[in-house]
C-alpha cells in the first residue's frame, strides 16, 4: 500500500488505523457512494482488512447499500446515523482548529489539542 504524504486533521488527531482511514474517507465523500474496492483504494486500506471491517459498519449503521452495477454492490456512509453526524462535525471542528494553528505560510506551528 502507498502511504499518503499529507494526512488530513483526523488522522493526525486520533491515530492512523484501518478502521480510521476508512472513516476518514467516508467522512470526507459521504455524498458519493463506492463499491468496496474503492473505498479500500482510496482510504489507503488493503481489501482484506476492509473486508472485515465492513461488517461492523454496516451493522451499526455508518454504511448503507446503495446500489448494484453488474457483480458489485456500491455502498455510501448514512448521512442520517447519529454517530456518522457527530464524526461529521468532529471533522469540521478539526479542520478548523488545523488552521487557526497554522502560520502565514500554511505551516502549522504545533499539534492540536483537543478541548471541550
Amino acid at each position: 500500500m502507498k502511504q499518503k504524504e499529507n494526512k488530513s486533521a483526523f488522522l493526525k488527531a486520533f491515530w492512523d488505523t484501518p478502521q480510521l482511514r476508512v472513516l476518514d474517507f467516508l467522512v470526507h465523500n459521504y455524498f458519493f457512494d463506492y463499491p468496496l474496492t474503492e473505498i479500500a483504494r482510496e482510504s489507503n486500506v488493503g481489501y482484506s482488512s476492509l473486508q472485515k471491517i465492513f461488517p461492523q459498519m454496516i451493522k451499526i449503521g455508518i454504511l448503507k447499500k446503495t446500489r448494484k452495477v453488474g457483480k458489485s454492490d456500491y455502498y455510501q456512509a448514512d448521512k442520517d446515523n447519529s454517530f456518522f453526524k457527530r464524526m461529521i462535525y468532529l471533522n469540521l471542528d478539526l479542520i478548523g482548529r488545523t488552521i487557526e494553528n497554522m502560520d502565514d505560510e500554511g505551516n502549522e506551528e504545533k499539534e492540536i489539542v483537543l478541548r471541550a
